[in-house]
Order: structure tokens, then sequence, then C-alpha cells
């Protein structure tokens, strides 16, 4: 491998590092401040936010899709609606997304064969 690649998977693995061990190092320091025992009240508001933010972010960009072709547009659509079938049937998380993952595959296959 190049040495460019290797910089880049370092930095990678670096960036992952911090955007794991910096939040913790800030809330266990938050939590001595504050002298709390129980790490609930300590908890800043937006914290509880950012998670559902960041979910919603992410769907939203995946049901643009990158090319903006017909086929695109057919197994994105064709994925979310497996997503919403298999959930709705099962109420888990694992197995929509995989059934999503399936169909749109599926579909961006048949149509490279039909083309």
């Amino acid at each position: 491998m190049s040495s460019a690649l290797w910089i880049a998977v370092l930095a990678s693995a670096v960036g992952t590092l911090l955007l794991r061990l910096l939040p913790m190092l800030w809330m266990r320091r938050r939590l001595k401040r504050l002298d709390h025992d129980d790490g609930l009240e300590a908890m800043p508001q937006w914290l509880g936010i950012l998670g559902p933010l960041m979910i919603a972010a992410l769907l939203g960009t995946s049901l643009v899709p990158k090319t903006l072709d017909g086929i695109s547009w057919l197994a994105t659509v064709i994925g979310v609606l497996a997503t919403l079938a298999v959930w709705w049937r099962t109420r888990t998380l694992g197995w929509p997304v995989a059934a999503g993952v399936a169909a749109f595959g599926a579909v961006v296959v048949l149509a490279s064969w039909m083309l």
C-alpha cells in the first residue's frame, strides 16, 4: 500500500478514537465538577436531542440517491418500502435494515443486467 493510504488509515483511526474519547473525558470531568452521584441530572439537555437529530440526518441523506436517474430512485423507493414492510412485521432494527439494503441491491443488480 502507498504511504498516502497508510496516512489516511491512521488519520481515520485517530479521528475515530477522538470521537469516542473526548466526549467521555468531557463528561467525566463534568460529573466530577458537579459532584453528583447520579449522572442523569448532570447530562446537558442538548445531549438527549443529539441522537435523534443524527438519525434524522442520516435518514435524510440516505433517501437521496447518489445519481439522480430513474434506476436509483426506483431502487431507493423499493429499499425504503422493503425496510418499512419488514419493520412493520418484526418491529426490530436489524432485519429491516438488512431487507432494505438487499432490496436496493437487488434492484440495482437487476437493472444493470437488463440494460
